[in-house]
C-alpha cells in the first residue's frame, strides 16, 4: 500500500525546553520560570514551552499513521542536537521528507528507515527529532498498511518476541519529589521516582546527607503506604552528576562508600543511581570514569545498580558503554537515538551485552511517540520503560499502561478467536 502524502502540525510537547547549562551555572526558580538569562544557542530563555511537530501520513486507501517530532527537555547539552523549534523544521520536512516518501510502498519498516536516516541536508544527518517522529509514523504506515500491530512489525522484522506481561514503567518525579512519589505509591509503579537531584547543595547535600535523607523517607513512605506487602518497587533516582560534583568524578573509593550508605539505607527496596558523575567533557572521559565506579561496586559487592545517560546519546554511544561495562544499565533516550529502529537496535545489543536495557526518553515528549515506543519496548522486552511525558506522574503513567495492557488484550482475544 502507498503513502500518498505528508502532512505536518506544529504541537506542544508534555513539558519544557531547558537551558542545562544555564540551570548548573546557578539559575534560580521564580514559580514555574526560571530566574536568569540563557546560555545555550536558540535558547531565549532559560525555560521555554516544549514544541513537537507531527507527521502525518495519508496511505492510499484513506488510513493515516502518524508519529511525533520531539527533542529532550535538555537539547542542546552533552552533545545532543539543538533546540527544535517547530517553525524551523515543518519546511525541512516538507522540502526533504515528502517527497522521499510520497510514492513509496508502506511494507519495510527498516528499509525505509535507513533510507530516511541517510539524508542528509547541507552535509549534515537531520535533526534527531526529526529522525524520531518521522520513524514513529513508518512503523505506524506499515502497521496499518499490512494489518498489523506496531510491536509485530518490529518482531516480525527484527526477529524478536512480543511480551506476554506488561514492561516495568518507571515513574518521574520532577521537583514535586514528595507528593509525586506519593502519587506513584498509589498507582503501584514498579519503578520510582527520578527525584531530579540536580543540585549538590539543594538537593544532594555537600556529603550527601540531603540525597540520604530522603531515600530514608521514601523508604518508609512506601512501607507505610502500601496495600500489597509483595509490592517492592526498584528505587530510582538520577543525580544529575552531583555525587561526582560533591566527591570528585574520578574518586571511585568515596563515590562507593556513599552508594553502600545509601544501599543500606534504601532496603529491603533495591537502589539504582543514573548518571552518578557527569565528565562535562566528552564521551570517552564519561565513559572510563562510569567504568572505574562500576567496576569498584563490583568488586566491593555494593549492590547497587549504576545507569549510564550523560554522553551516552546514540547507538554508537550505547554500544560503547555496554562494550565497556560503564554502567550496569544504559538509559536508551529514544529522542537522542534519532529513528525508532536505533532504539529498537539499542535495546536488543544491550540484552546481548549482558547489559540492562533501560528504553527511556524525556518529559518533553508527547502522547503519541509515548504509545510508539511502547509498541517497541512489547517487542523489544527492556527492563523499564519511562512512563512520559510530563512530569505529573498519573498522565505519563497512563498513557504508558493503558497502551501496554491494550496492546496484551488485543493479542489475547486473537488468540482465543
Amino acid at each position: 500500500m502507498k503513502i500518498v502524502d505528508l502532512i505536518c502540525s506544529p504541537g506542544r510537547t508534555g513539558f519544557y525546553f531547558d537551558d542545562q547549562r544555564a540551570i548548573k551555572k546557578g539559575a534560580g526558580h521564580d514559580g514555574v520560570f526560571y530566574v536568569g538569562e540563557p546560555v545555550t544557542e536558540g535558547f531565549t530563555s532559560v525555560r521555554q514551552a516544549g514544541e513537537s511537530i507531527s507527521v502525518m501520513l495519508v496511505l492510499e486507501d484513506g488510513q493515516i499513521a502518524y508519529g511525533d517530532c520531539a527533542a529532550v527537555q535538555y537539547s542542546g547539552a552533552g552533545g545532543r542536537d539543538p533546540l527544535f523549534l517547530a517553525r524551523d523544521f515543518i519546511p525541512i520536512l516538507d522540502k526533504y521528507i515528502k517527497p522521499a516518501l510520497v510514492g513509496k510502498q508502506a511494507d519495510d519498516f527498516r528499509g525505509m528507515c535507513a533510507m530516511m536516516e541517510a539524508i542528509q541536508v547541507e552535509g549534515k544527518r537531520l535533526h534527531t527529532a526529526i529522525r524520531y517522529g518521522v520513524s514513529q509514523a513508518i512503523l505506524d504506515a506499515v502497521a496499518k498498511a499490512t494489518g498489523r500491530l506496531m510491536c509485530e512489525v518490529v518482531a516480525d522484522e527484527y526477529g524478536c518476541t512480543v511480551s506476554e506481561t506488561p514492561i516495568p514503567i518507571f515513574t518521574q518525579s520532577g521537583d514535586d519529589r514528595y507528593d509525586n512519589a506519593d502519587k506513584m505509591i498509589i498507582k503501584g509503579a514498579q519503578v520510582l521516582p527520578h527525584a531530579l537531584i540536580n543540585n549538590v547543595d539543594t538537593k544532594l547535600g555537600r556529603n550527601g546527607e540531603k540525597l540520604a535523607e530522603y531515600v530514608g523517607w521514601l523508604r518508609d513512605r512506601i512501607l507505610k503506604n502500601r496495600t500489597d506487602e509483595h509490592y517492592n518497587p526498584i528505587l530510582h533516582i538520577d543525580v544529575y552528576g552531583t555525587i561526582g560534583a560533591a566527591f570528585g568524578n574520578n574518586n571511585y573509593k568515596a563515590m562507593a562508600d556513599y552508594l553502600a550508605k545509601l544501599e543500606e539505607i534504601a532496603k529491603p527496596f533495591h537502589l539504582r543511581i543514573e548518571g552518578p558523575m557527569d565528565c562535562d567533557c566528552d564521551r570517552e572521559t564519561q565513559m572510563i570514569a562510569l567504568a572505574g565506579l562500576t567496576k569498584e561496586l563490583d568488586d566491593r559487592g555494593i549492590n547497587v545498580e549504576l545507569v549510564a545517560d550523560e554522553w551516552c546519546n546514540t547507538l554508537e554511544d550505547i554500544k560503547l558503554f555496554a562494550d565497556n561495562k560503564a554502567g550496569h544499565m544504559v538509559q536508551i533516550k529514544t529522542p537522542d537515538l534519532g529513528g525508532i529502529n536505533n532504539t529498537i537496535e539499542a535495546v536488543l545489543y544491550c540484552k546481548e551485552k549482558g547489559i540492562g536495557a533501560y528504553q527511556g526518553g524525556t518529559c518533553n515528549e508527547t502522547d503519541r511517540s509515548a504509545q510508539v515506543c511502547v509498541n517497541c519496548a512489547m517487542a523489544t522486552q527492556p527492563v523499564q520503560i519511562l512512563a512520559k511525558p510530563g512530569m505529573g506522574v498519573d498522565e505519563g503513567y497512563m498513557i504508558v499502561y493503558n497502551e501496554m495492557n491494550r496492546i496484551l488484550a488485543l493479542r489475547k482475544a486473537r488468540k482465543h478467536n
